[in-house]
């Protein structure tokens, strides 16, 4: 990657962090893909006293359904947690979701099915989904108070640790730029609230595309 590509992802990093610093909440839900960091954080959180229990969500998505056949997102993410230490009685999985309106449905259908009361949650996803997850919870599950919060990475760790994870650095990459042209896009088709995007964020992604960074964008 040059440094214009750098530079410019670097920005839509940037925006697509929101930076919100965990807080206690009823229980902590680590949306699935394929970053296993995401598991840790989540285990981390849980043994730092953050929530009592621990709700992984996902089946298999548009990123994994290729990576993975024989378990789930939110399985896989389980058994990272068990090695982190988080006890099988504080573990709760939701496998049969496909896309992120799906992990918060079907969560908040599982929770209500198990008469747990969670008024306040403390969301971990990939560092550049931070504020998509948010505003889609705002639509999907608006009475929830969600603190979101990521892997403590920076992008060349990201990288790194994707591609040690079965993608290549370029697949890696798409996923940002297209979950970028996302928080416009569901916006308008009302998948989640809008958001303000600065032009420095716009002109970054133009860049990314120009670049040929286009192997997660969607149709308009």
């Amino acid at each position: 990657m040059d440094d214009l590509a750098f530079s410019s992802l670097k920005t839509i990093w940037d925006y697509m962090h929101m930076d919100m610093q965990p807080c206690p909440a009823d229980c902590i839900i680590g949306f699935g893909n394929y970053n296993g960091d995401i598991a840790r954080r989540a285990a981390e959180l849980y043994q730092e006293g953050y929530a009592p229990k621990v709700l992984f969500t996902g089946g298999l998505g548009r990123n994994t359904n290729t990576l993975w056949r024989t378990s789930s997102e939110a399985e896989r993410f389980a058994s990272i947690a068990r090695q982190e230490g988080v006890p099988e009685a504080d573990l709760i999985l939701e496998t049969q979701s496909t896309n992120t309106a799906e992990n918060i449905l079907f969560t908040r259908k599982k929770l209500e099915e198990m008469n747990l009361p969670v008024k306040k949650i403390l969301g971990v996803h990939q560092p550049f989904m931070e504020r998509r997850i948010f505003a889609a919870l705002k639509v999907y599950w608006p009475e929830i108070q969600a603190v979101i919060t990521s892997p403590q990475v920076s992008i060349e760790e990201y990288l790194d640790h994707s591609i040690r994870q079965g993608l290549e650095e370029k697949a890696a990459i798409d996923v940002i730029v297209g979950d970028f042209q996302r928080m416009d896009l569901y916006a308008k088709k009302g998948f989640q609230i809008p958001q303000d995007i600065p032009s420095q964020a716009w002109e970054a992604f133009h860049t990314m595309v120009q670049l040929g960074y286009t192997g997660q964008l969607i149709s308009e």
